[in-house]
């Protein structure tokens, strides 16, 4: 049986998530289901009295060619193993798909096997590159204008400031901010923030610690100062960084010599072509049509 989840559901889809997802933090796991979890936005199937099967539309606002466009990010879809091959996430894709296009224009989703979601009309249509870095791709420097606790005010202002270079992207405000602090927290990670002399915000990195390594999720830079600091930052504390950019932010200038990994980030669904070409003025029947009308380089850094 298919239903929309309940309050009492969360503890079951937490759990499902925990078993489909082994390679998530379970401290983001936890920090999801008691801050941001919708029970109203999940559909679960429930077999035997128990939810087996789940999956999250979370809604969003997105902004793209100066148009705020009502979006969803389809997440945590998963079947227990013991239920897997019976055509439930099938079922669940179906009624999710069947809501998204009758209320919003393009639907997204991120997975780690993209040929999954294919046959639902998903494709690519935004590349991530991951920047290897050691101490000998960046110069050694101190900290001084570095920040470990910067408010959520400021990280608000220069990402304001840095993602208007970009489109695609979900509409941030100062609540986003207080609960990012908070996301990144409990995945035992950081936010390091760079001032200059002024006193002003110029960026921020979020890192997370996987292992011996260092992952910078998320840079924000509004010019190279900001992007060495916190990259130099980042060093200090592991060897090895893994610097996660879009594919538009070309960096081998900065660092030619390090090791770069491209890959598909976020795959989209084009819900009403015809509603979309009035949109943009032309005549578009695909996804990487309705994409290449953009008139900046995307930015979809978002994962929930």
């Amino acid at each position: 049986m298919i239903t929309k989840a309940t309050k009492e559901q969360a503890t079951e889809v937490k759990n499902l998530w925990k078993v489909c997802f082994p390679q998530e933090d379970e401290g983001y796991i936890d920090y999801y289901f008691k801050n941001l979890f919708v029970p109203e936005n999940c559909f679960v199937y429930v077999e035997d009295g128990h939810v087996v099967s789940a999956i999250i539309r979370a809604p969003h606002a997105m902004m793209f060619n100066d148009k705020v466009l009502r979006t969803s990010m389809i997440l945590g879809v998963g079947t227990l193993p013991e239920y897997r091959k019976r055509g439930y996430m099938k079922r669940l894709m179906e009624i999710i798909l069947d809501a998204c296009e009758h209320t919003e224009l393009i639907t997204l989703i991120q997975a780690y096997d993209q040929k999954l979601y294919e046959p639902y009309g998903f494709h690519n249509i935004y590349n991530r590159s991951t920047y290897r870095l050691t101490r000998d791709d960046v110069k050694r420097s101190t900290n001084f204008g570095c920040s470990y606790e910067p408010t959520a005010i400021d990280l608000l202002k220069v990402y304001s400031a840095f993602i208007r270079r970009f489109n695609g992207y979900y509409a941030r405000d100062l609540e986003y901010f207080v609960k990012y602090k908070k996301e990144i927290n409990a995945q035992g990670g950081k936010i390091v923030a760079y001032y200059n002399g002024k006193d002003q915000i110029r960026g921020y990195a979020t890192m997370l610690p996987k292992g011996d390594v260092l992952e910078i999720e998320e840079l924000i830079y509004l010019d190279s100062t900001a992007l060495m600091k916190l990259c130099n930052a980042a060093l200090f504390e592991k060897d090895i960084v893994e610097l996660h950019v879009s594919e538009a932010e070309d960096l081998t200038l900065v660092f030619p010599e390090t090791k770069i990994e491209t890959y598909g980030s976020t795959m989209a669904r084009l819900n009403d072509a015809k509603l979309f070409s009035k949109l943009v003025g032309r005549d578009i029947t695909t996804v990487e049509q309705a994409f290449a009308t953009s008139i900046k380089p995307l930015n979809l850094n978002e994962f929930a």
